[in-house]
């Protein structure tokens, strides 16, 4: 209870701060309508920040030429800085609530009018992102990012230097994001099913004296299929593993997919990663994952991950992409029974090994050994180029006979 008064008077404080700030950018606000906008929170509990932006509007604005300066501020106050889950004493290792594929959720307010909520459904690896086409294509700056795409491209995030991991990381936020799909349970009418719906067909037929003249068939939804990103911040992949945090949350701000590392113990990054604001999002991931740079326990991890969260759900029929050069310090036996059992409840396994890449690379480590006959794909992932193969893993990994483009196919 104490922790949660700290919370509540935390909260207060920042409630008054925010009315003050707008009073003070010349919206006129009284104090009764911060009293209203602090009891609207109280019954409301607000769990995202967009929730918390239209209770805030809705109590304090009086006028629409006050939008502006409102969102302003807003974004000022609260914009990717603040964690609803924190103030319920929520852990930040905890499971989700609920593991439904995302295909089988109810539909959100765009689906419902027809409308999807990606565009083609691929997304850029950060959204809300500025759109950069009506920037002027000759900016010198603009040339000379290109420039440095190029050289970069095929070098090796090992030997790049930090303000080359830099760049890296803009590029990286800028790769679409294409999720795999997934036959939905739903259904909906359309002309090529294969499936009568009797309902509409019978109703339909009234038109036409009872004859069923006009047949109104139905074919199942297809959704996106789940992802689940589990990379390796050992010692060993220390270089790669902060680049492969750009991306995991790319694909939790994207997808909605799962993030977890690993170096001696499992570590969910989920909640962390998920904070709009990308500096704040990365210190609580570091924060959260003590054993960053620390030893290898691959088998330990993932059977900690199997027991915790893919026997609840999280990785049945979902794509789990595992970012790790192989090493363990504990028995290889290990990791062959945790990737046994993954393989069983998991719909596609994707292997990123930075190692891969060297020419005289085999796959004779003892954790990748024992790993490489329950994978599906088998890639590299250690530059720019080989990350959009990466990319292309994951939005294809729809069949596990089907093998995918410039990678490397492993018989299960």
């Amino acid at each position: 209870m104490g922790g949660r008064g700290v919370a509540d008077n935390l909260f207060s404080d920042i409630v008054a701060g925010f009315g003050q700030l707008l009073h003070s950018a010349g919206v006129p606000l009284a104090p009764e309508q911060s009293v209203r906008f602090a009891r609207a929170i109280s019954a409301a509990q607000p769990e995202t920040v967009d929730e918390l932006y239209w209770i805030a509007r809705v109590t304090l604005l009086t006028g629409h030429n006050q939008t502006e300066i409102f969102d302003a501020v807003f974004n000022q106050v609260f914009m990717g800085l603040i964690d609803f889950a924190d103030s319920r004493g929520q852990s930040m290792h905890a499971a989700p609530p609920e593991s439904t594929p995302a295909g089988e959720r109810s539909p959100n307010a765009d689906e419902r009018s027809g409308q999807s909520s990606t565009s083609n459904n691929v997304t850029s690896a950060t959204p809300g992102e500025s759109n950069t086409d009506d920037q002027n294509s000759e900016d010198p700056q603009v040339l000379a990012a290109v420039s440095d795409t190029e050289r970069l491209a095929e070098k090796d995030f090992a030997s790049c230097t930090e303000d080359e991991l830099a760049l890296i990381r803009r590029l990286v936020e800028q790769l679409p994001v294409v999720p795999p799909p997934r036959v939905g349970r739903r259904m909906k009418r359309h002309s090529s099913g294969r499936k009568i719906d009797i309902r509409a067909t019978l109703r339909r037929a009234h038109r036409y004296g009872g004859d069923p003249v006009d047949m109104v068939m139905r074919k199942r939804i297809q959704r996106p299929r789940r992802v689940v990103l589990i990379a390796d911040v050992s010692g060993s992949m220390e270089p790669y593993a902060r680049v492969y945090l750009h991306l995991m949350r790319g694909a939790v701000q994207a997808l909605g997919a799962e993030a977890f590392v690993f170096a001696t113990r499992l570590t969910r990054l989920t909640r962390a990663l998920g904070v709009t604001h990308p500096d704040v999002a990365y210190r609580k991931a570091v924060a959260a994952a003590p054993d960053w740079s620390g030893g290898t326990r691959i088998g330990q991890t993932l059977t900690q991950f199997l027991n915790e969260y893919g026997r609840r759900g999280l990785a049945r029929g979902a794509v789990i992409v595992i970012v790790s050069d192989g090493w363990e310090v504990d028995s290889p036996g290990l990791v062959g029974e945790a990737m046994e059992r993954l393989s069983r409840l998991a719909h596609h396994i994707v292997w990123v090994n930075p190692r891969k890449a060297a020419e005289s690379f085999q796959p004779l480590v003892g954790g990748m050994a024992a790993a490489m006959p329950y994978i599906d794909t088998f890639i590299s992932g250690h530059s720019l180029r080989a990350l959009e193969e990466v990319m292309a893993a994951i939005g294809n990994a729809t069949n596990r006979i089907t093998p995918v483009a410039t990678t490397t196919k492993v018989s299960v």
